[in-house]
This record gives structure tokens, sequence and C-alpha cells, in this order.
């Protein structure tokens, strides 16, 4: 909860400073935008025992799916993601600049549904390809508006990033350029990427 707090205020933060920016430039940043003793009573317990050791097994196992993709599982799927701001000037470490919820596709498309006003375009396409056995890049383009529904200009995220061995998360490097109509740069941003798959047994306090 603290984190959502301090993502909405890095938000709203940088939606005014966007404002700003918008009156001088008609132009705002890009990017405002978790598992699972009688006899009688003897006899029971030692009937019991292999029942409850399959059912803690089977328990164990079945909280470890909800956390962890299928061995061999790609990238392809279904990822809650983050980003957060390292060595971007004016804006703090460790400072979650941005975040969503993104699907990358089996024909190397990617949509996300990123946490900006619907009023700025909070939704946006990319396009992904393999690098290495575990390693990908993205390459993700968006028209942003300000919150007047005006054009800004095109928003360019750029990632590389890397698949851990269970295909439950990833993480890497990401870029955020937002331009002008006339391809001005107006804010540069980047950081570390990481996201988390979401499964059928994902809830939303895994999100939070």
């Amino acid at each position: 909860m603290r984190n959502m707090i301090r993502t909405v205020a890095v938000t709203v933060g940088m939606l005014m400073l966007a404002t700003v920016v918008a009156v001088n430039t008609r132009a705002q940043c890009g990017a405002s935008d978790g598992p699972m003793t009688s006899n009688t009573a003897t006899a029971l317990l030692l009937r019991a025992a292999p029942l409850k050791a399959a059912t803690a097994t089977a328990s164990a196992q079945s909280s470890q799916s909800q956390q962890v993709a299928p061995v061999g599982a790609a990238i392809v799927g279904f990822w809650h993601v983050k980003f957060i701001s390292k060595g971007t000037t004016g804006i703090p470490d460790d400072t979650v600049v941005h975040m969503g919820f993104s699907q990358w596709h089996s024909d190397g498309t990617e949509i996300l549904n990123s946490s900006r006003p619907p009023a700025t375009s909070n939704f946006c396409l990319g396009i992904w390809e393999k690098t290495g056995p575990f390693t990908y890049k993205l390459n993700h383009f968006a028209l942003s508006s300000d919150l007047n529904g005006n054009m800004i200009g095109p928003a360019n995220i750029r990632e590389d990033v890397k698949l851990d061995v269970h295909g439950a998360n990833y993480s890497g490097t990401f870029s955020i350029d937002q331009y002008d109509t006339s391809g001005n740069l107006l804010v540069h941003i980047i950081g570390e990427v990481k996201a988390t798959r979401i499964t059928v047994d994902t809830k939303v306090s895994d999100l939070l």
C-alpha cells in the first residue's frame, strides 16, 4: 500500500511538472506515467500420516504453481510491470515512474495498459524479439496527449530484459523518450524495469 501511495504521489507530481512543460512547450512527459495418545489414536495417526503427507505435498506444489510459471515458459504471457528510475536527472533513484499491465504475444507484438491518466493515452503498443536463451528486447511506441487530450507527440519505450529460469519474473533496463510532433526530445528517463507474471491464481493483493 505504501508503494501504491508513493506511486500515486510520484505520478501526480510528474503530471504537475508536465503541466508546466505543456504551458511553455505544449508538451508533457510520456511517462507520467506476489505463495503458498492411546493405542487407538496412535493407529489412526499412523494411517493418516501418508494422506497428510500427500496433502501437504500437493498443497506445496499448488502454492508453488501460483508463483512460478511452467518449466520452459517463455516471455509470452501476462505481466505486472514497474519502471523504476535509476540515473535520471531530476528524479530520485528507486522512484516508480510508471507501472501497468503488459501482454507479450507469441507473434512478437506487445501491448501495455499503463498507469497514466486515460486522457493522455494509456494504451500503447510494442514489438519484441528474443536475443538469447533468456533475453529479449522490446521497442514500444505510444501517442501521448496532455490532460486536455491535445496531442504532444510520440513516446518511445525501449527495454532489454532477462527472464528468470522459472519464467515467473523478468528484469532489465529501460529508457523512455518523449518527443513533440516535430521530433524534438522533451523528456528522457532511464532505469530498471521489473515484472511479475500474472497467472489464473494471481490476486489483487499480490500486485500491491
